[in-house]
């Protein structure tokens, strides 16, 4: 296992549970190509189930890879409503992740971090001023774009428990 340093990213000003989950507009990428899509739109189309929002550092960095195959070897495609994610990359770095490890997920484009400082989760990264990406966080999101259930990182690197994680996701 590589070496690093654990970075303290002291408390996040994110949506509690009960609140409503911030909507936005940025390009979803699937496996097959990709558009401008809200949040609610894909919400909707839930039909009632919810729906998890998945952040992630950079796409292909260690953190990021980590937690999307994690979530691809729990099935969460399978039994997760929907699960959907978001991070600072571009579609095209997305669509390559995609295609290069049979990923399940749609993903959208958020390479300027927009997303995430409206969620209260930006992480800065040190020495690149201008430059930050979301903390590692899961959102689940009812019909109504309530916040059901969340958990964010409160370091760099930090994974949740993926176990007590489902069983609060209700998966």
């Amino acid at each position: 296992m590589p070496e690093f340093d654990v970075v303290d990213l002291g408390p996040a000003d994110h949506p509690d549970v009960g609140e409503s989950a911030p909507d936005f507009t940025r390009p979803l990428v699937t496996d097959e190509f990709w558009e401008d899509r809200t949040l609610s739109e894909l919400v909707a189309e839930g039909g009632g189930g919810q729906t998890i929002v998945v952040f992630t550092p950079m796409i292909g960095s260690f953190v990021g890879t980590y937690v999307w195959e994690e979530l691809r070897d729990r099935d969460w495609a399978e039994r997760a409503d929907r699960v959907v994610g978001v991070t600072a990359s571009t579609p095209y770095a997305i669509s390559q992740f995609i295609a290069e490890n049979d990923a399940p997920f749609d993903l959208f484009a958020d390479p300027a971090n927009d997303v995430a400082d409206a969620y209260g989760i930006p992480h800065d990264l040190d020495g690149m001023a201008g430059v930050s990406e979301p903390r590692v966080a899961f959102f689940a999101i009812d019909d109504d774009m309530t916040i059901t259930a969340s958990w964010v990182a409160t370091d760099w690197p930090e994974f949740p428990e993926y176990d007590e994680l489902e069983d609060e996701f209700g998966l």
